[in-house]
């Protein structure tokens, strides 16, 4: 397993209709560099530290995940992670549909 790995992925909303995994450290990293300097705030701050000092070991990748899911749900860009693999599945597949 990648030590830099959540235990479980977040889903979060890049646009209106763009569904984004964040798997681990690195897809945090980059989603929070991204995000615009105008909306920029304390929470994201704190969760790029934390990205950033679990991705050096000097904190768990729990406590960064957990920093991330907070400035997500913060920010209001947080999905249900059933719905958002129900939809990728669907887009795998071809179907285009998803049964909820």
């Amino acid at each position: 397993m990648n030590p830099e790995a959540f235990s479980s992925p977040l889903f979060v909303k890049r646009a209106a209709y763009v569904v984004q995994e964040i798997a681990g450290l690195a897809d945090a990293i980059d989603f929070l560099n991204d995000w615009p300097e105008d909306r920029r705030d304390m929470i994201h701050e704190a969760a790029l530290r934390a990205c950033y000092d679990a991705y050096d070991g000097r904190k768990p990748v729990s406590v960064a995940r957990n920093a991330f899911f907070g400035f997500a749900k913060r920010v209001a860009i947080l999905e249900d992670a059933t719905s958002a693999m129900q939809w990728l599945a669907a887009c795998k597949s071809g179907s285009g549909k998803v049964q909820l």
